[in-house]
């Protein structure tokens, strides 16, 4: 599975900690990391909520990522960013705990509260969060007894979002095209972009927006 790491400004003296225990926990089950930012480095390009949801959806649609993990100060900006966009189901998960209720919902990406809990040890609830959510399958629902109807609702969620979520490519082109191409500035997008995407529209759509 690719897995795409991204934070946003409040919290980019963090990422070098969270991808440290995201790698720790998911490399040896065979996971690959790509961290898209934004990096502790004050120069990174910087990412405002919104843009995690922009960033999110190009990487999912395009097949550059097979799942995101998010997040910035609360957690929810950036996973209604992402909410916001066709392609994106992403839940909100403070600690390993509420992961038995997000798997069952299907998500395809997780935003996190990187300023709570933030003294010591914060690095270990990511750790044993991370263990229990790329570690334990997904979509399995839970408690057992609400396995059926969480499946149930799911589908019909994906019923709804079909109707109510227009195409990517069309999206890219009418957002404001200076926030789409600040979410798309990252240090290393474009190396990992285009060795993993392979979603021919949306491959061009970048290259037109970055000017390629």
């Amino acid at each position: 599975m690719k897995i795409a790491l991204i934070n946003e400004n409040s919290q980019n003296s963090k990422n070098p900690m969270i991808e440290a225990a995201l790698k720790k926990v998911v490399e040896p089950m065979g996971h690959t990391v790509f961290n898209y930012g934004m990096y502790a480095d004050a120069d990174s390009k910087p990412l405002t909520y919104v843009q995690n949801g922009i960033l999110a959806a190009v990487l999912l649609n395009s097949g550059a990522a097979d799942y995101v993990v998010t997040g910035c100060g609360t957690g929810e900006g950036a996973m209604l960013a992402c909410n916001s966009f066709p392609g994106v189901l992403c839940g909100h998960v403070a600690d390993r705990w509420m992961l038995h209720l997000c798997p069952g919902q299907r998500c395809n990406a997780v935003a996190m509260p990187f300023a709570l809990k933030n003294g010591w040890g914060q690095e270990l609830n990511l750790e044993y969060t991370f263990e229990k959510l790329f570690g334990f399958g997904s979509g399995n629902g839970y408690p057992a007894e609400r396995v059926e109807p969480e499946q149930r609702n799911k589908k019909i969620l994906d019923g709804v979002r079909a109707v109510t979520m227009r195409p990517l490519v069309d999206v890219l082109g009418e957002i404001d095209q200076d926030l789409v191409k600040g979410a798309l500035a990252g240090e290393h997008f474009q190396e990992y972009f285009f060795a993993n995407a392979t979603d021919e529209a949306i491959i061009a759509k970048v290259k037109e927006i970055l000017g390629l």
